[in-house]
């Protein structure tokens, strides 16, 4: 009787102990998702001063500008991360373009704020590739932590499930073609 209790008092610390593991791994996860998040933001905020600067020089993009405009609405108004990383690609190449565009217009490459702009974008943008390149680490430690035994076994009844990793979209890999 003794050992029985003894057993499951063990058993009773092995979960704990998973669960609490499994937990501060999934939190480092949301919060890695959350640092994504917040430079996406930024970078939500920061586009229409992009668009509006550049438009006062390149009045015949207004495609591009309306391209951009839809995707940082649409981008905004994901709801899931999935969601997020699947538009995520288009307005990254949608900014590709209009970088692209500005480098075709002198008066506006030597603007003060479009410099001042760019250079903050660039900035931002690889904020982005940092966090993007955190919460895979993040993602792939919680993943490898459910799918080894025992964990496997448990993870899924004391409710943690797989993440999906932040995954560069097919626009993402395809190079920006600019056509006048």
């Amino acid at each position: 009787m003794i050992y029985a209790i003894i057993a499951l008092v063990l058993l009773a610390a092995l979960l704990v102990g998973l669960y609490n593991r499994l937990a501060k791994q999934r939190v480092i996860v949301d919060e890695a998702s959350s640092d994504i998040e917040t430079f996406l933001k930024q970078r939500y905020d920061m586009i229409p001063n992009l668009v509006e600067i550049v438009k006062g020089y390149a009045k015949h993009e207004k495609e591009t500008f309306k391209e951009i405009t839809e995707m940082r609405a649409k981008a905004m108004s994901a709801g899931s991360l999935s969601e997020k990383m699947e538009i995520e690609g288009e307005l990254t190449k949608a900014l590709s373009r209009i970088m692209a565009v500005a480098e075709n217009y002198p008066e506006l490459k030597a603007n003060t704020n479009f410099l001042e702009l760019q250079s903050s974008l660039k900035e931002l943008e690889d904020n982005i590739q940092k966090s993007r390149r955190f919460y895979n680490g993040a993602a792939r430690d919680f993943n490898t932590m459910i799918a080894v035994f025992p964990n496997n076994l448990l993870a899924g009844v004391l409710g943690f499930s797989k993440v999906p990793f932040f995954e560069a979209t097919e626009e993402e890999k395809e190079n920006v073609k600019v056509k006048f």
